[in-house]
């Protein structure tokens, strides 16, 4: 079960990706010190749920961006790597728009796996893992 301070946590988290004013790292640790196991974003879908390791969730209503059939690793690459170093000029939703472009149709974020995996429409996968923290 998901008390009321956790569903605060993953809104929080949830939007302050989209607004920018919490960096990837911030979110994964505020998640994991309120007990989440990871988050999920469906593209195709335009939402995003927060997991507790019981399998609890908390929904909401996210980015929907066009999801091209074909999946590009390369493309896809290039977006993840401007989220990571801050490009200028980087945004939350312009990274989802670039994602959906590159073929990716939703991402899993472990925290237990230390790793995101990137999913295409035909079930192609890239993976990114967490630095050492």
């Amino acid at each position: 079960m998901m008390d009321e301070r956790q569903r605060a946590v993953a809104l929080e988290c949830f939007e302050g990706a989209g607004d920018g004013r919490l960096s990837f790292p911030q979110v994964l640790g505020r998640l994991a010190e309120a007990g989440f196991e990871g988050y999920v974003v469906d593209f195709r879908r335009g939402e995003s749920g927060y997991f507790l390791p019981s399998g609890a969730e908390a929904r909401f209503a996210g980015h929907r961006p066009d999801v091209a059939a074909a999946f590009d690793a390369t493309a896809l690459k290039a977006a993840i790597l401007e989220a990571q170093t801050g490009a200028e000029g980087y945004s939350y939703a312009g990274f989802c728009a670039k994602a959906g472009a590159a073929g990716c149709a939703l991402y899993l974020v472990s925290l237990p796996g230390r790793r995101v995996v990137y999913v295409g429409r035909s079930g192609e996968t890239h993976t990114e893992h967490f630095p050492p923290g």
